[in-house]
């Protein structure tokens, strides 16, 4: 019997790791066959999209509450399609705010069904009260490797082989002096944070910017005519990887990318705001020093984290001048996020894991 797979996801970086997911499994089992809540990266890896993510793309306490219902009665929907098509295997990937519910569904109306929770929320980020609907998993699968360690003094043996990322993302020689701007993927990120990265802009003119966005539509979420600007390239098509080669620095909104562009060696300004309400809950409820996954990952800043009331143009420009004053000072740190996520074969035994049970990644 082939084995069937029901995939659920919410946003492009959880979309971009599942793809992975998918390819190592197919490449193990050519005959399994996915369904699910994805995107384009996990279509392309051989998914069938029961609903895209381009439909649950929110952010913030309070976009999430207004979507409850709609996601709530999702949920549902889901639990009755993997019962109709006898799905015996979940994979579920980041997205907490619904996937955890959705967890605790399955558990009650289809216990039989093996849970896969690939990338959990990050509860040593924002506290660690949701561990038990967490433990419902009957796999936890993690990407940093003190992550193992948080979940064994919780009694729960994660699974870790090193960060896929690392497989992906090679170090770039880069040739160009390009400033590259990464406004982030969904329509509240751009429209928040694009006007402050153009309003650098202004403050930069003689530099060469490169406005790197996920798909050309979301040229439509940028207001104003940005052709005005003459040493602005827009690039949606080419790959990060090519914008990387062409910039000498990056400014990125706070996400799975500036993890991207540490594996690849380019340094980074990190921005990120968001309303004053969501930022009132989120001093209530997160708990941590850093951001961004390349700060995290050493445990100090390498990488400049410019939020809320520093999210501005002026700040912009004074942390991307100090990088490139101390570029080798700042690449000599970089280095070390890779060597500290390092693995080898990851995303196949991963895929082995969920395909077949090994247990050798449990440590």
């Amino acid at each position: 019997m082939d084995n069937k797979f029901f995939v659920s996801t919410g946003e492009v970086s959880g979309d971009l790791h599942l793809s992975y997911i998918v390819k190592s499994i197919s490449k193990l089992d050519p005959k399994s066959k996915f369904f699910g809540v994805a995107g384009k990266h996990s279509r392309e890896a051989g998914v069938k999209i029961i609903q895209s993510i381009d439909d649950l793309a929110i952010m913030g306490f309070v976009e999430v509450l207004k979507k409850y219902s709609f996601l709530k009665k999702k949920a549902r929907e889901y639990v009755d399609f993997i019962k109709k098509e006898h799905i015996d295997k979940v994979i579920l990937v980041d997205y907490g705010g619904f996937n955890l519910k959705f967890l605790e569904l399955l558990k009650k109306e289809a216990p039989r069904v093996k849970i896969y929770y690939y990338i959990p929320p990050k509860l040593w980020v924002w506290g660690e009260k949701r561990i038990e609907k967490l433990r419902l998993a009957d796999e936890i699968i993690v990407i940093f490797p003190w992550e193992v360690e948080f979940y064994k003094k919780h009694g729960i043996d994660a699974v870790y082989y090193g960060n896929p990322f690392y497989e992906k993302y090679h170090y770039q020689e880069r040739k160009g002096d390009s400033v590259l701007l990464l406004p982030g993927s969904r329509k509240q990120e751009i429209e928040s944070i694009f006007p402050i990265m153009e309003k650098y802009m202004e403050l930069s003119p003689s530099k060469e910017f490169i406005l790197k966005l996920s798909s050309r539509d979301h040229l439509k979420w940028i207001k104003g005519d940005i052709k005005k600007y003459k040493n602005l390239k827009v690039e949606s098509e080419g790959s990060l990887k090519n914008c990387v080669k062409r910039s000498a620095v990056a400014v990125a909104t706070s996400g799975t990318v500036t993890l991207e562009l540490a594996l690849m060696g380019i340094p980074t300004v990190v921005v990120y705001k968001t309303s004053i309400l969501n930022e009132l809950i989120a001093r209530l409820f997160i708990k941590f020093t850093y951001v961004s996954l390349p700060n995290l990952v050493l445990g100090r800043e390498i990488f400049p984290e410019l939020l809320q009331r520093k999210c501005n143009a002026g700040e912009i420009e004074g942390a991307v001048n100090r990088i490139l004053e101390n570029r080798e000072k700042v690449n000599e740190e970089i280095q070390k996020v890779r060597s500290a996520l390092s693995g080898e074969n990851i995303l196949e035994k991963y895929g082995e894991f969920i395909l077949r049970g090994n247990e050798n990644g449990k440590i």
